[in-house]
């Protein structure tokens, strides 16, 4: 648009300086130059408006894929969190986790029993206090509990669209809060460059700067934090679910 903004003063300039400096005979030259350029410049113009919509159609589809494999990542360290009480940052052992591990499947329910002690202290009369009772009802297949029949988690550590090899960083750990307690957390992510790699670099540059609550902010797709405990991913919820 500021191109376009700028070309109109200099269209009318031009054309006071041919009015002014070519002969007659030069003109027809000129207008056929004129007439090439202004055919280019609109050429560029919808070219550049173009290859922009083309490149955002691009994005989306990439970024879905690549939200699709990050929301696997955070299922099988939601799993890994809840049976081992720690996340993992290797995918060897995440994967042998979901073919190995099962869930236990539990039952609570309320009840209670005789509080001896403040039956004591009110001279033998029963007092009750309340308790609730886990019981174990059986174990289930972590696999099958995640991804059913699919083979998927063998291959959602590899970045859709990127150069071969490339994989979505992934760290785990543990940070400390207020109480000194140990808290685990991790992070998967991926940066956009790598995803778009073969598009225009003036494009992915402008896409790393982009602030908006319908956009994924920031030069990265990213799961979960290794500065704070979260698991959500960064993602805005037109590609679905991020928590």
């Amino acid at each position: 648009m500021l191109y376009i903004i700028l070309c109109i003063p200099l269209t009318f300039l031009i054309v006071w300086l041919i009015n002014k400096f070519v002969s007659n005979k030069m003109r027809p030259v000129v207008h056929i130059v004129l007439w090439s350029l202004i055919a280019f410049l609109a050429y560029a113009t919808f070219m550049s408006v173009y290859n922009e919509i083309k490149f955002n159609d691009i994005k989306k589809e990439r970024y879905a894929e690549a939200i699709n494999k990050l929301k696997d990542i955070r299922d099988a360290q939601l799993a890994h969190n809840e049976v081992k009480g720690e996340f993992t940052k290797s995918y060897d052992s995440l994967i042998k986790f979901i073919e190995t591990e099962k869930f236990t499947l539990t039952q609570r329910r309320d009840s209670s029993i005789v509080d001896e002690e403040l039956t004591k202290l009110y001279g033998g009369v029963t007092t009750y206090k309340d308790i609730i009772i886990v019981d174990t009802l059986g174990y289930a297949s972590v696999k099958d509990s995640l991804f059913k029949n699919s083979t998927r988690y063998k291959t959602m550590m590899n970045v859709p669209f990127a150069k071969e090899g490339t994989k979505f960083k992934m760290d785990a750990g543990f940070i400390t809060d207020n109480n000194d307690n140990k808290l685990p957390v991790f992070e998967a992510s991926v940066k956009k460059a790598e995803i778009l790699s073969d598009q225009p670099r003036d494009l992915i540059l402008k896409e790393n700067q982009v602030m908006s609550v319908e956009a994924v902010n920031g030069d990265a797709l990213r799961v979960g934090s290794m500065q704070e405990v979260k698991t959500i991913g960064n993602w805005p919820k037109t590609y679905g679910d991020n928590e």
